[in-house]
């Protein structure tokens, strides 16, 4: 039993591991409420496209301001709001459909992100940190910036949520009801925009659309409730995050990469349950 505890005990020792593990809390928390709604509107595909779309924002703030990573969230942020509001706008304004406004911006946005990192060979290490995250790097002042951000979003949702949740099932009956549909999905885009941007240090650009649909796929494998899914979305995105972090330190392997391949063995072991219940 000793020996257990100190194997519980020993990662946290060490203050960047404490940060990690806050970090991947936070994130993991927002992005599965979040995830709640992106899996049920079918917007996983916008999830992956903006968490490529706000590589050439990284890169950008990198080049500005001489490899300083501060600014660098200010960047992304920029960058996947443009655009989230960019396919907006374009899916709107036009006659094409929206998974064809997001494989554009998609495109563009990464190619011009990869254009501008090959400007310079020293970018080439950071590169690897922004595609699958550096939660061990983590500050104390990116850990306040993510709770500030964090506990922001889900207010926002906690605030709109009925009304979130009649534009989620019932489009029409939005629209009926008279409430401000275009306004809404903006917003909701723009939490994705902000998800996207917080998970970047976690888990990076590569697998952040693991940590959007991953959670709550599975807690929607064992409940039909909204409130309940986002809950148990959340509970799967903080277990996969501690047990991520306990691999990535006893077994040596990359954090962000530890985690999501966690919250996909604890969906495949949910999978059975579902199939049980004849679902």
């Amino acid at each position: 039993m000793a020996d257990f505890l100190t194997l519980l005990i020993e990662p946290f020792q060490y203050a960047f591991m404490t940060r990690a593990l806050l970090a991947v809390v936070l994130v993991g928390i927002v992005c599965a409420v979040l995830g709640a709604f992106v899996i049920l509107r079918g917007m996983a595909f916008m999830g992956d496209a903006l968490s490529h779309a706000i590589l050439p924002g990284v890169a950008a703030g990198y080049l500005v301001h001489g490899g300083a990573r501060g600014p660098l969230f200010w960047w992304a942020l920029g960058a996947a709001l443009l655009s989230a509001f960019g396919i907006g706008a374009i899916s709107r304004g036009t006659r094409l459909r929206e998974d064809t406004a997001i494989g554009i911006i998609f495109a563009g946005m990464f190619a011009l992100g990869i254009a501008l990192v090959s400007t310079t060979r020293s970018y080439a290490v950071d590169v690897t940190h922004i595609l699958f995250g550096n939660v061990l790097s983590v500050s104390s002042a990116d850990l306040w910036r993510i709770a500030l951000f964090g506990t922001g979003a889900l207010g926002a949702i906690c605030l709109l949520y009925k009304e979130l949740v009649v534009l989620t099932f019932d489009a029409v009956l939005a629209a009926t009801l008279r409430l401000p549909v275009r306004l809404l999905n903006y917003l909701l885009l723009a939490l994705l925009a902000l998800a996207v941007v917080l998970a970047l240090q976690t888990v990076g650009v590569a697998l952040v659309i693991a940590l959007l649909v991953t959670p709550a796929a599975t807690a929607s494998l064992l409940t039909r409730r909204l409130p309940t899914l986002m809950v148990g979305a959340a509970l799967i995105a903080t277990l996969s995050g501690a047990i991520g972090l306990y691999l990535s330190y006893y077994l040596g392997i990359a954090p962000g990469p530890a985690i999501v391949l966690v919250v996909t063995a604890l969906f495949l072991l949910t999978l059975p349950f579902r199939a049980r219940r004849g679902h």
